[in-house]
């Protein structure tokens, strides 16, 4: 690890400390601490496998200072929805000894390999904090096929992980597995910033599949979408914005404020109510969803 990430994880480990200091009783803080960077690998497997007995799974207290900053440390992460078990589990993971490059490797896999629903869970959302971190790219991707949703949803949901290590392939995979599984992509870090021309080709072509089948499309998809408008696929945001359901029409009003395409711009115009909405920050692509 390069001596600032060893920081930040350094941070990371203090913070979540702190948290499960203020969630855990005291004899099952002692317990878990106990169970850290000394512990003989037995002893390390079963305190990973048996941690909701000893914690409990109650929601972290979302008021605390501490899981606040931990969102302000990474961009794009948060522990928003995490229970105090899922916690516990990357705090103990964050303690295993990495100077062992192919120990610490083989530790973590051998998890992988092994971990039942929330276990599993538990190691995606840590991806963040893996040394190493060019060795969990398989992993990552396994996570986006796994059709189980817990873990599914701790891969993409404010995960930085992906959006940072994925090629481009895997990542529009990602992307349309969210779609396909109804998840709320709005979650996904990275979703804006890593939008390409391949992936709305790719969505174009899976809207126009549903339309023919006579069926809606989820318009955060228009999202991703909107950088890429051009001559060829023009005519679906103008019949977007011609639908009588409002939402479509926001979702097209929304792509073609994000569009450099001139048609687009023009289109936006003849619609000032919509402009104006978006310009006077009463409507995005956030909002449009608590529309639906």
């Amino acid at each position: 690890m390069k001596e600032m990430d060893e920081q930040m994880i350094k941070g990371f480990k203090e913070l979540f400390t702190s948290i499960l200091e203020k969630q855990l009783d005291k004899e099952v803080f002692i317990w878990l601490k106990s169970h850290g960077a000394h512990s003989s690998d037995l002893q390390f497997n079963m305190a990973f496998a048996s941690m909701p007995r000893k914690t409990g799974k109650k929601e972290l207290d979302s008021s605390l200072p501490e899981v606040i900053k931990a969102g302000e440390l990474m961009p794009g992460f948060s522990l928003r929805g995490w229970t105090v078990d899922r916690l516990s589990r990357v705090w103990l993971l964050m303690q295993l000894d990495v100077s062992d490059r192919q120990r610490y490797i083989n530790k973590i896999n051998d998890l992988f390999g092994f971990g039942e629903m929330n276990e599993l869970a538990a190691l995606y959302s840590a991806l963040p904090f893996f040394a190493y971190p060019e060795e969990w790219i398989f992993r990552c991707s396994e996570g986006v096929r796994n059709n189980i949703g817990v873990v599914q949803e701790a891969v993409m949901y404010h995960n930085p992980y992906p959006s940072k290590y994925l090629d481009e392939s895997a990542w529009n995979q990602l992307i349309m597995k969210a779609f396909f599984g109804d998840k709320d992509v709005r979650l996904i870090t990275g979703l804006d910033e890593r939008a390409n021309k391949n992936l709305a080709e790719i969505i174009v072509d899976y809207i126009d599949e549903r339309w023919a089948a006579h069926r809606t499309a989820n318009p955060q998809l228009w999202r991703l979408i909107a950088k890429f408008i051009d001559a060829a696929n023009f005519s679906m945001i103008e019949k977007l914005m011609s639908d009588d359901d409002c939402v479509n029409q926001k979702a097209a009003a929304l792509a073609c404020f994000n569009s450099s395409h001139e048609p687009a711009k023009k289109l936006l115009h003849q619609h000032p109510e919509l402009e104006s909405e978006i310009e006077n920050n009463q409507l995005d692509w956030n909002s449009l969803s608590d529309l639906l």
